[in-house]
């Protein structure tokens, strides 16, 4: 066992960072005033700056986010919604859980995200929408077209942005490219604010509708009047002071990042049996994940315990078994091994190597070093 550990993520919070968090925490608990309050509105105004939108809506996690902007669509029973099969459980669960069904779909394997084509494949006079995933901090390439298609569907699109803030595209950042957008600020994001999550739309309608169903369906937060059937998916002021603080540590911390990957590039694509995902020059990726791919005769999992054997701790796969493979989904959908291909072959073969802002370049050097041992060895 090597005595070096690199883990898969690792926070960053600056020193002088931790003690302006500190002062602020301080200053909230003392007005008594712990949610909805100043700290939550200066986030999402921050927030709304960054996205390049009108309005920018903080709730309690990226979870809440999807339910609430699925919530303003007024889904229907029998509404279908479009979502590839590698994203998180919540992309397809908060379409169940507002009375639709998801259908998955398969991939692009070369950027691991939804393009045009299997888009247009599913879409049928039941679909309502399509939720794009920009998976691992890659806005999905293929945004103009399937903004078209959507217009000529007349289909909302939803982007799940969850790992991609301050991701962009031809300058237009994640968050914007749609109707609305939905961030997730959990612990391993690029940025966090502990738990947290946060809506980006130019709807106004959305808007209002959003901020009423994050708190109970009030009329508005100093209201008894209930004129919807809300949640409490209101985020803590606590939560919000960590999060603007992070916010404006952002630009610093993708520079950091993309230093990484573009040192981990040029490294990877020396090494035979192994690929990086490539990020497109019109794209700023924030890299939340950094992915590389085995080649098919390669065993992964028995690489990521050869790594891990050696110091090198790697993230969960983006994702690894994509939904249709899930016991839940495999029920509810009555989905299959096969049903798509590209998506099982590309997430089979992908390997997450540590990534996070501290990361010096002998730290990947260290990392390249163990990958080439290991694939020497297998």
């Amino acid at each position: 066992m090597s005595e070096k550990v690199i883990p898969p993520v690792k926070l960053y919070f600056p020193h002088e960072d931790i003690q302006r968090i500190i002062a602020e925490i301080d200053k909230v608990l003392q007005s008594g005033m712990l949610t909805l309050g100043n700290n939550t509105k200066y986030f999402e105004v921050e927030y709304a700056k960054l996205c390049m939108v009108r309005h920018a809506i903080a709730v309690n996690s990226g979870t809440s986010a999807l339910e609430i902007a699925l919530r303003t669509m007024r889904m229907e029973a029998g509404d279908e919604v479009l979502v590839p099969t590698n994203t998180f459980t919540a992309t397809a669960a908060t379409v169940f859980l507002t009375g639709g069904k998801p259908i998955l779909t398969d991939i692009d394997p070369q950027t691991l995200c939804m393009d045009a084509e299997n888009i247009q494949k599913h879409v049928t006079q039941k679909t309502k929408g399509v939720i794009v995933v920009h998976i691992g901090g890659l806005v999905c390439p293929d945004m103009k077209a399937v903004r078209e298609i959507c217009r000529d569907y007349k289909l909302f699109l939803i982007e799940d942005a969850a790992h991609a803030q301050g991701s962009m595209i031809n300058g237009q950042p994640a968050g914007s490219l749609g109707d609305v957008g939905c961030f997730s600020f959990y612990p391993t994001k690029v940025m966090t604010s502990g738990e947290g999550g946060m809506i980006t739309t130019n709807d106004n309608h959305i808007d209002e509708m959003a901020r009423i169903l994050r708190d109970q369906g009030k009329q508005n937060f100093n209201s008894n009047i209930i004129v919807e059937l809300g949640n409490n998916w209101r985020l803590p002021e606590i939560n919000a002071v960590i999060g603007r603080i992070q916010l404006e540590r952002l630009p610093e911390i993708i520079e950091r990042r993309n230093k990484i990957a573009r040192y981990y590039d040029g490294k990877v694509k020396n090494i035979n049996g192994v690929r990086p995902l490539e990020t497109p020059s019109n794209i700023i990726n924030n890299y939340y994940k950094y992915t590389i791919f085995v080649e098919p005769d390669i065993d992964r999992e028995r690489i990521k315990g050869k790594l891990r054997q050696e110091g090198v701790r790697c993230g969960g796969e983006v994702y690894w078994p994509p939904l249709h493979l899930q016991p839940i989904y495999r029920r509810l959908l009555g989905t299959k091994e096969g049903d798509f291909p590209k998506a099982e072959d590309a997430c089979s073969r992908m390997i997450c190597l540590p990534m996070y802002s501290q990361m010096t370049l002998d730290d990947v050097d260290f990392v390249i070093e163990k990958l080439k041992k290991v694939l020497s060895e297998i």
